[in-house]
Protein backbone atom coordinates (compact mmCIF):
# COMPACT_ATOMS: atom_id res chain seq x y z
CA UNK A 1 0.00 0.00 0.00
CA UNK A 2 1.75 3.58 -0.69
CA UNK A 3 2.44 5.47 2.19
CA UNK A 4 0.16 8.77 2.82
CA UNK A 5 1.39 11.87 1.08
CA UNK A 6 2.48 14.02 4.34
CA UNK A 7 1.74 17.33 3.53
CA UNK A 8 4.26 20.41 2.53
CA UNK A 9 7.76 17.97 3.80
CA UNK A 10 10.32 16.44 2.59
CA UNK A 11 12.21 13.48 3.22
CA UNK A 12 15.96 13.48 4.16
CA UNK A 13 18.08 10.34 3.40
CA UNK A 14 21.67 9.83 4.67
CA UNK A 15 24.26 7.44 3.26
CA UNK A 16 27.24 6.13 4.79
CA UNK A 17 28.47 3.63 6.54
CA UNK A 18 30.65 6.67 8.74
CA UNK A 19 27.76 8.01 9.77
CA UNK A 20 26.24 4.51 11.55
CA UNK A 21 29.80 3.43 12.85
CA UNK A 22 30.44 6.81 14.30
CA UNK A 23 33.10 7.87 12.59
CA UNK A 24 31.26 11.36 11.37
CA UNK A 25 28.29 12.71 12.77
CA UNK A 26 25.21 13.86 10.90
CA UNK A 27 25.03 17.75 10.13
CA UNK A 28 22.31 17.31 7.25
CA UNK A 29 19.14 16.97 9.39
CA UNK A 30 19.97 20.53 11.52
CA UNK A 31 21.73 22.28 7.79
CA UNK A 32 18.92 21.23 5.60
CA UNK A 33 16.14 21.08 7.89
CA UNK A 34 16.63 24.44 8.72
CA UNK A 35 16.43 25.75 5.16
CA UNK A 36 12.94 23.54 4.50
CA UNK A 37 11.85 25.41 7.62
CA UNK A 38 12.59 29.06 7.19
CA UNK A 39 10.66 28.25 3.80
CA UNK A 40 7.45 26.81 5.34
CA UNK A 41 7.76 23.31 5.09
CA UNK A 42 8.92 20.30 7.49
CA UNK A 43 11.19 17.26 7.56
CA UNK A 44 8.89 14.27 7.47
CA UNK A 45 11.36 11.75 8.08
CA UNK A 46 15.09 11.14 8.18
CA UNK A 47 16.59 7.94 6.92
CA UNK A 48 20.35 7.25 7.53
CA UNK A 49 21.57 4.18 5.23
CA UNK A 50 24.77 1.81 4.65
CA UNK A 51 26.65 1.72 1.92
CA UNK A 52 24.80 -1.27 1.23
CA UNK A 53 23.76 -1.85 -2.87
CA UNK A 54 20.72 -3.75 -1.98
CA UNK A 55 19.21 -2.07 0.83
CA UNK A 56 19.55 1.04 -1.30
CA UNK A 57 17.88 0.10 -4.30
CA UNK A 58 15.32 -1.52 -1.84
CA UNK A 59 14.89 1.88 -0.16
CA UNK A 60 14.68 4.01 -2.70
CA UNK A 61 11.94 2.31 -4.57
CA UNK A 62 9.84 2.47 -1.35
CA UNK A 63 10.66 6.00 -1.11
CA UNK A 64 10.16 6.95 -4.60
CA UNK A 65 6.62 5.58 -4.39
CA UNK A 66 6.21 8.04 -1.44
CA UNK A 67 4.97 10.81 -3.51
CA UNK A 68 6.97 13.63 -1.49
CA UNK A 69 10.40 15.16 -2.29
CA UNK A 70 13.41 13.53 -0.53
CA UNK A 71 17.07 15.09 -0.54
CA UNK A 72 19.41 12.43 -0.83
CA UNK A 73 22.99 13.47 1.01
CA UNK A 74 26.45 11.18 0.13
CA UNK A 75 27.67 8.36 -1.79
CA UNK A 76 27.41 10.18 -5.74
CA UNK A 77 31.49 10.21 -6.01
CA UNK A 78 33.80 8.14 -8.28
CA UNK A 79 35.48 5.76 -5.55
CA UNK A 80 34.17 2.13 -5.52
CA UNK A 81 32.35 2.51 -2.54
CA UNK A 82 30.06 5.31 -3.98
CA UNK A 83 26.76 3.23 -5.01
CA UNK A 84 24.30 5.93 -5.32
CA UNK A 85 23.96 7.06 -8.81
CA UNK A 86 23.41 3.21 -9.57
CA UNK A 87 21.19 2.20 -7.33
CA UNK A 88 18.90 5.49 -7.93
CA UNK A 89 18.85 4.56 -11.75
CA UNK A 90 17.85 0.49 -10.60
CA UNK A 91 15.18 2.09 -8.38
CA UNK A 92 14.38 4.42 -10.87
CA UNK A 93 14.13 1.49 -13.50
CA UNK A 94 16.21 3.29 -16.01
CA UNK A 95 19.56 2.91 -17.43
CA UNK A 96 22.82 4.09 -16.04
CA UNK A 97 24.14 6.66 -18.88
CA UNK A 98 26.83 9.76 -19.35
CA UNK A 99 24.63 12.72 -18.88
CA UNK A 100 25.88 15.22 -21.57
CA UNK A 101 25.40 18.13 -19.04
CA UNK A 102 27.64 16.83 -15.99
CA UNK A 103 30.12 15.46 -18.84
CA UNK A 104 30.47 19.18 -19.75
CA UNK A 105 30.77 20.25 -16.13
CA UNK A 106 32.93 18.26 -15.06
CA UNK A 107 35.87 18.51 -18.24
CA UNK A 108 35.36 22.63 -17.10
CA UNK A 109 36.54 21.84 -13.95
CA UNK A 110 39.56 19.21 -14.60
CA UNK A 111 39.82 19.13 -18.11
CA UNK A 112 42.18 16.05 -19.22
CA UNK A 113 42.45 15.26 -15.71
CA UNK A 114 38.62 14.63 -15.55
CA UNK A 115 39.72 10.83 -17.23
CA UNK A 116 39.67 8.11 -16.72
CA UNK A 117 38.54 8.46 -12.99
CA UNK A 118 36.25 11.72 -12.50
CA UNK A 119 34.05 11.54 -15.84
CA UNK A 120 32.50 8.15 -14.12
CA UNK A 121 30.71 11.00 -11.99
CA UNK A 122 28.74 12.09 -14.70
CA UNK A 123 27.00 8.35 -15.11
CA UNK A 124 23.26 9.13 -13.98
CA UNK A 125 20.23 8.09 -14.28
CA UNK A 126 18.81 8.21 -17.66
CA UNK A 127 16.06 11.14 -17.98
CA UNK A 128 18.34 12.97 -14.37
CA UNK A 129 18.23 16.93 -14.18
CA UNK A 130 21.39 18.13 -12.40
CA UNK A 131 21.63 20.52 -9.33
CA UNK A 132 24.40 22.68 -9.92
CA UNK A 133 27.53 22.75 -7.51
CA UNK A 134 28.80 26.00 -6.28
CA UNK A 135 31.25 24.18 -4.22
CA UNK A 136 33.39 22.40 -7.33
CA UNK A 137 31.33 22.06 -10.47
CA UNK A 138 30.28 18.24 -10.09
CA UNK A 139 26.71 18.38 -10.09
CA UNK A 140 24.21 16.19 -8.20
CA UNK A 141 20.94 15.29 -9.70
CA UNK A 142 17.36 14.80 -9.66
CA UNK A 143 14.78 11.58 -10.88
CA UNK A 144 11.48 10.91 -9.71
CA UNK A 145 11.12 13.79 -6.83
CA UNK A 146 14.36 12.68 -5.23
CA UNK A 147 17.05 15.56 -5.11
CA UNK A 148 20.89 13.46 -5.10
CA UNK A 149 23.84 15.41 -3.73
CA UNK A 150 27.18 14.94 -2.20
CA UNK A 151 27.71 13.91 1.87
CA UNK A 152 29.44 17.64 2.13
CA UNK A 153 27.08 19.14 4.18
CA UNK A 154 29.43 22.45 2.41
CA UNK A 155 28.59 20.87 -0.69
CA UNK A 156 25.08 19.85 -0.39
CA UNK A 157 23.03 22.34 1.47
CA UNK A 158 23.97 25.33 -0.94
CA UNK A 159 22.69 22.94 -3.47
CA UNK A 160 19.28 22.16 -1.65
CA UNK A 161 19.07 25.77 -1.39
CA UNK A 162 19.07 25.94 -4.90
CA UNK A 163 16.23 23.02 -5.77
CA UNK A 164 14.49 25.07 -2.93
CA UNK A 165 14.77 28.61 -4.49
CA UNK A 166 14.38 26.77 -8.25
CA UNK A 167 11.62 24.05 -7.88
CA UNK A 168 9.41 24.98 -4.64
CA UNK A 169 9.53 28.67 -4.23
CA UNK A 170 6.66 29.19 -3.47
CA UNK A 171 6.59 28.07 -0.08
CA UNK A 172 5.03 25.34 2.63
CA UNK A 173 1.83 25.63 4.46
CA UNK A 174 3.18 26.66 7.50
CA UNK A 175 2.04 24.10 10.15
CA UNK A 176 0.54 25.62 12.98
CA UNK A 177 0.83 24.69 17.12
CA UNK A 178 -0.67 25.32 20.00
CA UNK A 179 0.18 23.87 23.53
CA UNK A 180 -0.03 23.99 27.46
CA UNK A 181 2.33 23.14 30.18
CA UNK A 182 0.26 20.70 32.79
CA UNK A 183 1.59 20.71 36.17
CA UNK A 184 1.90 18.00 38.97
CA UNK A 185 -0.12 15.59 36.95
CA UNK A 186 1.05 12.14 35.11
CA UNK A 187 0.06 11.21 31.37
CA UNK A 188 -1.79 8.08 32.13
CA UNK A 189 -4.07 10.20 34.23
CA UNK A 190 -5.34 12.53 31.42
CA UNK A 191 -4.68 9.70 28.64
CA UNK A 192 -8.84 9.34 28.17
CA UNK A 193 -9.05 13.31 27.34
CA UNK A 194 -6.12 12.85 25.21
CA UNK A 195 -7.70 9.80 23.61
CA UNK A 196 -11.11 11.73 23.63
CA UNK A 197 -9.93 15.07 21.62
CA UNK A 198 -7.68 12.82 18.96
CA UNK A 199 -10.97 11.18 17.96
CA UNK A 200 -13.03 14.40 18.47
CA UNK A 201 -10.49 16.55 16.14
CA UNK A 202 -8.67 13.89 13.75
CA UNK A 203 -7.10 17.23 11.78
CA UNK A 204 -5.43 18.25 14.61
CA UNK A 205 -2.22 16.36 15.69
CA UNK A 206 -2.22 16.01 18.97
CA UNK A 207 1.16 15.55 20.71
CA UNK A 208 2.24 14.95 24.81
CA UNK A 209 5.75 15.89 26.04
CA UNK A 210 6.55 15.12 29.41
CA UNK A 211 9.49 16.75 31.24
CA UNK A 212 11.47 15.72 34.22
CA UNK A 213 12.40 18.26 37.07
CA UNK A 214 11.83 19.11 40.30
CA UNK A 215 8.30 19.72 39.24
CA UNK A 216 6.83 16.84 36.80
CA UNK A 217 5.63 18.38 33.41
CA UNK A 218 3.62 17.74 30.32
CA UNK A 219 3.40 20.37 27.38
CA UNK A 220 0.36 18.94 25.90
CA UNK A 221 -1.27 20.57 22.56
CA UNK A 222 -1.42 20.52 18.61
CA UNK A 223 -0.21 20.83 15.47
CA UNK A 224 -1.74 21.16 12.18
CA UNK A 225 -2.96 23.10 8.82
CA UNK A 226 -6.25 23.78 10.16
CA UNK A 227 -7.60 26.04 12.69
CA UNK A 228 -6.45 24.63 16.16
CA UNK A 229 -8.67 27.24 18.43
CA UNK A 230 -11.33 24.09 19.18
CA UNK A 231 -9.05 21.58 19.85
CA UNK A 232 -7.36 23.95 22.63
CA UNK A 233 -10.56 25.35 24.07
CA UNK A 234 -11.60 21.41 24.26
CA UNK A 235 -8.01 20.86 26.18
CA UNK A 236 -8.58 23.79 28.23
CA UNK A 237 -12.31 22.89 29.46
CA UNK A 238 -10.76 19.16 30.14
CA UNK A 239 -7.96 20.43 32.22
CA UNK A 240 -10.57 22.96 34.00
CA UNK A 241 -12.80 20.27 34.53
CA UNK A 242 -10.56 18.01 36.33
CA UNK A 243 -9.09 20.96 38.50
CA UNK A 244 -5.91 20.65 36.64
CA UNK A 245 -3.01 23.25 37.06
CA UNK A 246 -1.94 24.99 33.85
CA UNK A 247 -0.24 27.78 31.48
CA UNK A 248 -0.45 28.54 27.90
CA UNK A 249 2.36 28.62 25.93
CA UNK A 250 3.42 30.46 23.40
CA UNK A 251 4.11 29.05 19.63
Amino acid sequence: MQAKRIQDAFGIIVIGDEILNGRRKDRHFEGLGGLLRERGYKVAWLRILPDEPDYLVDEFGRTMAEGIPVFCCGGIGATPDDYTRACAARAAGVALVLHPGAVAEIEGRFGAEAYPNRIRMAELPEGSELIPNPYNRIPGFSIRHHYFMPGFPDMAHPMAAWVLDTYYAQGGLAEQQCAVRVLGVTESSLMDLMQQLTERYPDAKLFSLPRLGAEFQIEIGFRGYTDLQAPLAALIAGLEQRGVAYELLGD
